[in-house]
């Protein structure tokens, strides 16, 4: 039941980052970058941000993270725009294999778990 509470807790928590709120002028000022820097990104492919109604960008949390680490590769390491797509591509394939293995670990704990339920039957 706990562990159920957990995994709405995170879902939850994922919507929240991925919920688009923030104008670009407020987006720009959470990263210290200007406005016009995000635009030029967004052109170069390295994020999309949301768009309202009256087609006006909106960036969520994740966007928000996102802006930080381009500007912290591109800053203080010293990468140019297509070694941040790069570098950005391999780190969301090495999230997306993180999750994956967690998944797969729940699933060999669940499968592990019945073995051992039906050990103690058979005895």
């Amino acid at each position: 039941m706990i562990e159920n509470m957990d995994s709405n807790l995170n879902d939850i928590e994922l919507d929240i980052s991925l919920e688009p709120c923030y104008v670009i002028s407020v987006a720009a000022r959470m990263v210290g970058l200007h406005a016009q820097t995000l635009r030029y990104y967004e052109r170069a492919g390295l994020l999309t941000p949301s768009r309202s109604t009256g087609r006006q960008r909106l960036y969520s949390a994740t966007d928000v993270e996102r802006l930080k680490r381009i500007r912290t590769l591109t800053e203080e390491m010293g990468l140019n725009l297509a070694g941040v797509e790069v570098a950005l591509r391999l780190m969301d394939r090495v999230n997306e294999m993180q999750q994956e293995m967690s998944r797969l670990l729940e699933e060999v704990a669940h499968l592990r778990h019945l073995s051992t339920d039906g050990d103690e039957d058979k005895s």
